[in-house]
């Protein structure tokens, strides 16, 4: 039997180890982040309340705000909350989270606008922070996750989702926040196996050694509860950002030489990544219904003794509220199941997945037409709309991001890539679903990261050596991809301005109006 150097397991001769590089808070950081921060603060609370229909709700928020509403006015115990009755609507077809952190806001400010928008715009400015804190973490550098914030700012979609009392920028700044999390395990998981192989205690099992308990992916599966307990679209992360997580341990348990690296990961990691990334979360999820469950008058709370569902042979073995509680969501299964196009759903702003990529039909919000005005005729119009400079570049950066993931192995792309797929990929399946350009929302944060890390490549920040004759593509010593970078932002920026008045549905003539919607798929 051969000996080991430095008291290392048989198996240490293999190892690729790559000493964790400490991610440092500097000054910059928190400069950058204080600024982007009061720049999304300022552009989502700026005329907050102006786009209303007479001091009532409009569009989806007609469904959302009565039922938070209805929350507030059933609230008695603060640990459980209200319950949404919602008798003007029937079935609520969503879960509770979203309209819960809606109500909060109406309990302080009233059934007023600025109630049902109050904490829709502060988490779409936390979405925007938590957007540049993932970017920082991925890249290591401060200017790169400044591209990121400045990106999350300007970008209309991430805009007026933080601007209307819905549910989708909730389930978003969950999932970057779980995105978060997952990378903060991954970083503290890679420090935890250095130690133990600079120090010599790796162990003899050819599994590798065990990595302890792990906070971060604890709190990536309450994000993820949480995200689902927004829309059941969070599945979708669930699985994939589960995947991701087991990936990630295998790639480490490689790297430092574990002679079984698969079954090492699968015996090692395996169940307690699904306890964190599916137990936690339906925990989460259940616990998000506790009003439903306290409640004697919730919707189907008493469905299988008060003839309200049918006689299945798999409710007599289960107790009443059970019964109800999977008949309730079998019911909201079949609702979604039966918005089909080819079932006759047709609504005039439906869009399908591969349009997203482009932002091709954004979603009209708000509309106030023949208004009397210096110039005539004006309106004002609030559309759901990507920036431009942002989401036409989805397909060709999201095609560099695998180039840079598959061929140069630049693992920083990793998490946003899954993320994308895990918000994209699902919906095609599914295309002849009734579907609306805010599914995309949660897409946003993820091609701005990559979008971000691109930007990084151009300018030379959180770069590969092999990346570096990007910095400079003329002689003379000038930074010619730095000039790219501040070109492409400055872009960005215009092209928000210019379409602002259909962000904060601003009174302009009808040409001024006529003159913004570009493309027909746009009207």
């Amino acid at each position: 039997m051969s000996t080991a150097v430095n008291n290392q397991p048989r198996f240490a001769a293999r190892v690729r180890p790559v000493t964790p590089r400490p991610v440092s808070w500097t000054r910059a950081d928190t400069l950058s982040t204080l600024l982007i921060a009061v720049l999304a603060l300022a552009t989502r609370f700026t005329g907050l309340t102006t786009a209303t229909s007479s001091g009532t709700p409009v569009f989806d928020e007609k469904h959302y705000v009565p039922q938070a509403w209805d929350m507030v006015r059933s609230w008695e115990n603060p640990l459980i909350g209200g319950i949404e009755s919602n008798p003007g609507y029937g079935l609520v077809v969503h879960p509770p989270v979203a309209k819960q952190l809606i109500a909060l806001g109406e309990w302080v400010f009233g059934y007023t606008p600025l109630g049902w928008r109050f904490m829709v715009a502060l988490f779409g400015s936390a979405t925007v922070v938590a957007t540049m804190l993932l970017v920082r973490r991925l890249a290591g550098t401060w200017q790169v996750a400044t591209f990121a914030g400045l990106l999350a700012v300007f970008d209309g979609v991430l805009l007026v989702s933080s601007r209307f009392g819905m549910l989708d920028i909730f389930q978003v700044f969950f999932m970057v926040a779980a995105a978060l999390a997952l990378v903060c395990d991954h970083e503290q998981m890679r420090g935890r196996i250095h130690e133990a192989w600079r120090t010599g205690n790796m162990g003899d099992s050819p599994l590798g050694p065990r990595l302890g308990f792990r906070w971060w992916r604890f709190a990536a599966g309450v994000f993820l509860g949480l995200a689902l307990g927004v829309k059941w679209s969070g599945l979708y992360y669930m699985a994939f950002f589960g995947l991701l997580a087991v990936f990630l341990d295998l790639s480490l348990r490689r790297r430092y030489g574990v002679p079984r690296p698969v079954l090492g990961a699968l015996v090692r990691d395996a169940f307690p990544a699904f306890a964190s990334i599916v137990i936690v979360p339906v925990l989460v999820y259940l616990w998000s219904w506790r009003s439903w469950f306290a409640s004697e008058t919730a919707i189907y709370r008493h469905a299988k003794v008060d003839g309200s569902m049918a006689a299945d042979a798999w409710a007599r073995f289960l107790p009443d509220w059970a019964a109800g509680f999977v008949h309730y969501h079998q019911s909201v299964l079949g609702f979604h199941a039966s918005l089909t196009t080819s079932g006759g759903h047709s609504h005039p702003w439906d869009s399908k997945p591969w349009s997203w990529l482009v932002a091709g039909r954004p979603i009209l919000y708000y509309s106030s037409t023949d208004i009397d005005c210096m110039a005539g005729t004006c309106r004002r119009m609030i559309h759901l709309f990507g920036t431009p400079a942002i989401w036409w570049l989805t397909v060709p950066v999201l095609a560099w991001a695998l180039w840079c993931l598959v061929i140069r192995r630049d693992r920083r792309f990793l998490v946003p890539v899954v993320a994308f797929a895990a918000g994209f990929l699902p919906w095609l399946i599914g295309y002849d679903r009734q579907m609306y350009f805010f599914y995309a929302t949660a897409l946003s944060p993820f091609i701005i990261a990559m979008l971000a890390l691109t930007l990084g490549q151009l300018h030379g920040r959180g770069t590969p050596v092999g990346w570096l004759w990007l910095r400079r593509l003329a002689g003379g010593g000038i930074r010619w991809g730095t000039v790219a970078v501040i070109a492409y932002l400055a872009l960005v920026v215009a092209m928000f301005l210019y379409w602002s008045p259909i962000l904060y549905g601003y009174l302009v003539p009808e040409g001024w109006y006529h003159s913004l919607m570009w493309l027909p798929s746009w009207r």
